[in-house]
């Protein structure tokens, strides 16, 4: 049985290398610890903090909880994010992301996470990629399994949509011809 989230929200943590030095928010639902004294959970929440970098993410998620592997839901929220970091990829059973509210400006980053092949749930309203216009179509489009995005369902109509997207984008950079 797992427990409560791991919260390190509100902490002022701007660097992920030293989160592991921070003691968890209390909650009405206690946090269970196993033997080795790590919380036995698969959530994290980091929401609300300085982070920019997420290079040392794992090392919070490692320190904190019992079975790191299984980290199913993580929440990035409220931070000064600009980087979807490769780090994300190596959390294989995550299913649940939510980084909206930081500064992430490059739409194609959101690729990465295609490898999890068990996201169904993204938040990533309030950056700078929301303001793109195939925002949606392209998030759709990276993240076929998405089941919620930006806490609205994703409608079968939005699918067929972000393929159209995807096949009229793919086909319009494959058909240019460079210029003589």
């Amino acid at each position: 049985m797992y427990g409560a989230p791991v919260d390190l929200s509100f902490k002022q943590i701007s660097s992920l290398a030293g989160a592991w030095t921070e003691e968890p928010r209390t909650s009405l639902r206690p946090l269970k610890r196993n033997s080795e004294m790590k919380y036995q959970s698969r959530s994290l929440r980091l929401s609300n903090n300085n982070i920019t970098e997420l290079h040392d993410l794992l090392k919070p998620v490692r320190h904190f909880l019992a079975e790191p592997s299984l980290l199913a839901w993580l929440d990035l929220s409220f931070n000064k994010i600009s980087h979807i970091d490769q780090v994300l990829c190596e959390l294989r059973e995550l299913r649940v992301l939510y980084l909206h509210g930081n500064s992430i400006f490059i739409l194609s980053e959101v690729d990465r996470l295609g490898v999890l092949p068990h996201l169904h749930t993204v938040t990533l309203h309030g950056n700078v990629i929301e303001t793109n216009n195939a925002y949606r179509s392209r998030v759709i489009s990276a993240l076929p399994q998405l089941k919620t995005m930006d806490f609205s369902a994703v409608t079968s109509q939005e699918r067929v949509m972000a393929k159209i997207w995807h096949h009229s984008n793919n086909r319009g950079r494959s058909s240019k011809k460079t210029p003589q």
